[in-house]
């Protein structure tokens, strides 16, 4: 293996260069983008045994996104450019040597970029810092495995600690994890979701019972209309083209609803077929609605009156009247709130003409199928529940759930985000759940809701937590209010972190803090009985099994299972009934495990090893069966509570750059939005420069503004003019997190606001860019003053 990269540079922003954003995507460029660091990081015969097997049956599941697979036919080259980036990132050669931890203190390392510290390649033995010291220092697992343990028994109380889970765990790790929590007798179990999809959990089991997609992939190819809303496929999703290429193709058509215009929305020219690499590709989106942000509530509401009004002229050819009557509750009630919607209003919150509108509902109406999709431009807005309600509301107008080419689609952003939370890593899993984990491991597990991802930083904030156990994942990071969570992870007694880079989490932790090497899911893992397999669950809830396929990069490392399995023996003792060694050891003795205790995972080890996985039971998709209190889907009455954005402010989105996934920077260029050797920037409509009295290219200091008075700033960002919504601006994340403050959050998932801060511009004041405080001048991260 190759040993770490100390030559790695910070990039200078001074070097940035924008050009014209990009009305296509992928094509060629797609494929050299995917092959150039592969080749340079990982060589030939590594990038081929990676690659070709990356979500392939009988290989490993690619860590970038929760896209499934087809399910009869699958390309040799099943991976997109981010995943290839993913895939290099994660299976490079390139080592941390034990040297390193003496050379770079972690003061030093502090005020490295994540770019940087991802850079320097891949961790290899565990480190402890004790406290007081600012140097991490190699030591043993069984040493690890104490130090951790005797500080869990030191606690006052279980509900001291917290314990974070990112989607990259399997189903298989996640159960274990979350069984060792609740043995230990917490349910302080905060994870991702918590930032990015629990909105639409949240709406959807309280209007059709289950929070997850109502189709598969195959209704993808199926589905007379699409409408995306607040997603970018061409970057944080890439294989999602390709279904949306076959949708177009079958006849299908698309309407795309965003602040922004994105490259792969509008035009797909696909690598793997002629008319991709020489041709134009295809044309993907039909209508594109450029909302303001904030305004999509509006929107829909303002399409189901118009449904409702068409219905009117009509009766009797619109609605679906049946699968209304049958399996649906609160049409009157729905009628009469929308019959009261003004329509300048809606015009003003969306900042969209009645045509456009209209030219939408013409299309819903006349659509037999019809999907709704949406990710994270929707569940970050502070009506992100209501919003999401509005679509399901949408969809129910004309039976629009529980046949084929039709239905509700969150996309998930993480492999295994919703195989986590299926594996019961929630703060508040239901009782059915708490009794069968319970029964099958002889123990009583808490009952109390714990400390989702806000709850928990303001816990640790308060010294109410104090220890923190990370299962991979880059908190500090991924949470918003970027000063008050360094604060709260500074305030700890111990950090753990379970990891195979390094990250800005390593770098800000509180009294004691260990660093933990884990396997990556590329990787072969043999343990005694011989080589395991894990499980995953994407998108649309189908389960499929993943293998690594290259040796690991070293020796000394072990899988996410054998270290939670060590480490809740060493904890736990004989408290619960579990044989954490035999878990170790054989795999399929968990999953066993989760035959009996997780809903619709009967005879598991069976399952799992059929061609295409399993499918999960889904009532509203499979019977138009609906969980909810009644046993009928339900419409609801949600009301409109538009951001007000005072003269001379903007609104604010943050985003992901092209060379990104989640907080794993992997470049500084933006390709499809035009920005080279850059992260600090902001986009901003020409019109909106002019008005506030800047230039294209300006550096400017951007104010956020909150009613806790707080004055959060991002340090000398350059302007970019670009066409987004007039009043609206976009940021990458996670430099954007600085300005979302830690209490503004969605009402009902409590997830942090990041699409609908509002912002002020002023001239840059002196000072490194990214940052003026002392303790904020790293090259990635702002000043939070």
């Amino acid at each position: 293996m190759t040993r770490s990269n100390p030559h790695v540079e910070e990039v200078d922003e001074n070097d940035l260069d924008v050009d014209k954003p990009k009305d296509w995507a992928a094509g060629v460029p797609g494929v050299y983008h995917s092959m150039q660091p592969a080749l340079k990081h990982m060589g030939v015969e590594r990038s081929a045994r990676t690659l070709l097997h990356m979500n392939q049956k009988q290989g490993f599941d690619c860590m970038s996104c929760a896209w499934p697979d087809p399910s009869d036919h699958r390309s040799t080259f099943e991976y997109c450019e981010n995943g290839a980036k993913a895939v290099t990132w994660e299976a490079t050669p390139v080592t941390i040597s034990s040297d390193f931890w003496a050379e770079h203190p972690v003061s030093e390392l502090r005020e490295r970029s994540e770019y940087w510290l991802g850079m320097q390649g891949r961790l290899t033995e565990p480190v402890y810092k004790a406290a007081g010291d600012d140097h991490y220092r190699p030591i043993g697992w069984d040493q690890a495995f104490s130090i951790i343990s005797g500080k869990l028994k030191s606690l006052a109380s279980p509900n001291e600690a917290a314990f974070y889970t990112s989607g990259r765990a399997s189903n298989e790790a996640a159960f274990i994890y979350q069984l060792f929590v609740r043995g230990f007798g917490t349910n302080n179990l905060p994870d991702c979701s918590n930032m990015c999809h629990e909105s639409s959990g949240v709406a959807m089991g309280q209007t059709i019972g289950i929070g997850k997609a109502t189709v598969t992939y195959n209704d993808y190819l199926k589905a007379d209309l699409l409408i995306v809303i607040g997603q970018n496929p061409g970057t944080n999703h890439p294989r999602m083209l390709s279904a949306l290429e076959k949708q177009k193709e079958n006849g299908g058509s698309i309407v795309a609803v965003n602040p922004l215009p994105e490259a792969g929305l509008r035009r797909f020219k696909n690598p793997q077929k002629p008319k991709g690499i020489v041709g134009r590709g295809t044309d993907l989106a039909d209508q594109f609605l450029q909302i303001r942000s904030g305004g999509d509530m509006a929107l829909l509401q303002a399409v189901s009156k118009r449904v409702l009004e068409a219905e009117d002229r009509n009766p009797g050819t619109v609605l679906d009247h049946e699968f209304l009557d049958q399996y649906c509750e609160g049409l009157d009630e729905l009628r009469q709130h929308l019959a009261e919607l003004d329509e300048q209003e809606v015009l003003r919150l969306t900042g969209l003409r009645s045509e456009e509108i209209d030219e939408l509902a013409e299309r819903y109406i006349k659509a037999k199928s019809v999907i709704i999709t949406w990710a994270m431009g929707v569940t970050q807005q502070r009506n992100g529940v209501g919003t999401i309600k509005e679509m399901i509301n949408l969809l129910l107008l004309r039976g629009n759930i529980g046949r084929p080419g039709a239905g509700a689609s969150p996309i998930r952003g993480h492999s295994n985000v919703q195989g986590d939370r299926t594996m019961g890593i929630w703060e508040q899993m239901p009782p059915a759940f708490l009794e069968a984990l319970g029964k099958e491991f002889s123990f009583e597990p808490p009952i109390e809701h714990g400390a989702d991802a806000v709850e928990t930083v303001r816990r640790m904030r308060d010294g109410e937590i104090k220890f923190f156990l990370a299962l991979g994942g880059n908190f500090v990071a991924a949470m918003s209010d970027t000063a008050a969570t360094e604060a709260a992870m500074q305030n700890l007694e111990m950090n753990v972190q379970i990891s195979t880079k390094l990250n800005r989490s390593h770098t800000v932790v509180g009294g004691e803090a260990l660093i933990l090497p884990t396997l990556g899911r590329t990787e072969i893992d043999m343990q005694a009985t011989g080589p395991q397999f894990v499980s995953v669950e994407d998108t649309v809830s189908a389960v499929h099994s993943s293998q690594g396929r290259v040796e690991p990069v070293a020796p000394g490392l072990l899988s996410e299972i054998a270290i939670v399995s060590r480490l809740a023996k060493a904890t736990l003792g004989t408290k619960v009934a579990a044989d954490w060694t035999g878990f170790e050891d054989d795999y399929d003795r968990i999953r066993d495990h989760i035959s009996h205790v997780v809903s619709g995972c009967h005879d598991y080890n069976r399952r799992i090893r059929e061609k295409d996985g399993f499918l999960l039971a889904n009532g509203p998709r499979d019977s138009r069966t609906f969980s909810t209190p009644t046993g009928k889907a339900q419409l609801t009455v949600n009301e409109l509570d538009p951001i007000e954005c005072p003269p001379g402010r903007l609104i604010l989105q943050t985003m992901r750059s092209h060379d990104q996934f989640n907080t794993t920077i992997y470049g500084y260029n933006d390709r499809y939005r035009g920005i080279k050797k850059g992260r600090h920037v902001i986009f901003i409509n020409p019109e909106d420069l002019k008005e506030l009295g800047f230039n294209d290219g300006d550096l400017v200091d951007v104010h956020g503004e909150y009613t806790d008075g707080k004055d959060r700033v991002l340090r000398k960002f350059r302007a970019v003019s670009y066409p987004t919504a007039r009043g609206c601006a976009a940021a990458y994340y996670p430099e954007g997190n600085a300005l979302v403050p830690l209490d503004d959050t969605v009402k009902g998932s409590n997830t942090p606001v990041s699409k609908g801060v509002i912002i002020r511009l002023e001239p840059a004041a002196e000072g490194p860019a990214g940052g003026s405080s002392e303790e904020n001048k790293r090259k990635d991260m702002p000043a939070t003053v």
